[in-house]
């Protein structure tokens, strides 16, 4: 079977990087920029952004990100850019403007260099963009022909924005070695379009390295405002590391029991990397995993606050119905799950459902 490895052409992480973005436009051949920008970051750092343009003698429009990330606003994005320049399209802000902008350099076919301005998932590297329909309900996920070109950390930028951003940044990391090592049990076919790779796997046992390793004195040093290396490291893990592992390593049932929690509208509060934490933890007991693993991983998630039992993602009174729920629709067609080593079930998913709440619950009584 063919294996195939895909990540962004290069991935620049530092302090300042935002406003070294005109520099790196240039260094590809552009003449022209458009930049979809986070209403936030436009508002505090677009002068410093425009000016990193101007130094780099590259004409730059500046648009800011409303609404939705939907086909209709990329269409309409794209149709306004000039056809006689070599623009490139730079997406700065959260994951809906990432998604925009990687969206319009698709349909566009244009270079694209993404600048994430938070750590809270590892989409930023991804070629996928998660469109919307105007009125904010799932629409597609647009698969893209390619990676980004370009990808942008700023890590002092990235270290303002709320440390629960950066803890559900791990807690999507934290899935991605567990996930990467199910596909290569089974063979799977990864996002990238092959098997995985040596290099995806050992990606994905570095990102859960780093996370074990370094992941709570980095909380610890966001929530006292330093921008310390563990922070870096962890930036690096939640973007870089997470971001190519999970696409060329694969998704399994930690993804699709997310999915499955996101149709109870009790859990549509919490963030991804949340859901996806507790979810790793279900996915461990539906493995029999080995009780250290289980441990470790409960361990974790309690030294950077993000949840392993059902309250803590927002089931604050489990019924058993509306946990088959999220079951049936773990195992929906063409759900990540079916990429576990072994059939998998709704009832089977629903038992390890319950056993890792209780399993987080009897973790509660030894704190």
């Amino acid at each position: 079977m063919t294996q195939i490895t895909r990540s962004p052409l290069k991935y620049i992480q530092g302090s300042g990087e935002l406003y070294r973005l005109g520099a790196y436009c240039r260094q590809i051949g552009a003449t022209s920029a458009c930049a979809v920008v986070d209403p936030y970051i436009l508002s505090h750092y677009g002068d410093g952004i425009a000016r990193s343009f101007h130094e780099a003698d590259l004409p730059l429009v500046q648009l800011e990100f409303k609404g939705e990330c939907s086909l209709k606003q990329v269409e309409e994005i794209a149709a306004g850019l000039d056809p006689d320049a070599t623009v490139i399209i730079v997406g700065i802000g959260g994951g809906k403007t990432l998604d925009t902008a990687k969206a319009v350099s698709h349909i566009a076919n244009l270079p694209v260099i993404i600048v994430p301005t938070a750590a809270s998932t590892d989409a930023p590297c991804s070629a996928i963009s998660v469109l919307h329909t105007e009125e904010g309900e799932l629409d597609q996920y647009l698969q893209l022909r390619r990676s980004p070109d370009i990808v942008v950390a700023d890590v002092e930028i990235i270290a303002k924005a709320p440390p629960r951003l950066l803890a559900a940044g791990m807690g999507d990391a934290l899935s991605t070695y567990y996930e990467a090592r199910a596909c290569r049990k089974s063979g799977a076919i990864t996002n990238a379009g092959g098997t995985g790779s040596i290099a995806a796997f050992a990606l994905a046992r570095a990102c859960l390295d780093t996370l074990l390793a370094e992941g709570a004195e980095a909380m610890k040093d966001v929530r006292q405002g330093v921008v310390s290396p563990a922070v870096a490291h962890i930036v690096e893990t939640n973007i870089y590391l997470s971001g190519t592992g999970f696409e060329s390593g694969g998704l399994a049932a930690a993804h699709g029991i997310h999915n499955g929690l996101s149709v109870l509208e009790e859990c549509r509060h919490m963030l991804h990397g949340e859901k996806v934490a507790f979810a790793t933890l279900v996915q461990l007991m539906l493995e029999q995993a080995p009780e250290d693993e289980i441990s470790g991983v409960i361990t974790f998630c309690r030294s950077v606050g993000l949840p392993v039992t059902l309250w803590e993602v927002g089931i604050a009174e489990p019924q058993e119905d509306r946990l088959r729920l999220a079951a049936v629709a773990s195992c929906s067609a063409d759900s990540p799950i079916f990429n576990m080593p072994f059939p998998v079930s709704p009832e089977q998913v629903l038992e390890a459902i319950i056993a890792a709440d209780r399993r987080g619950r009897e973790s509660n009584k030894d704190c």
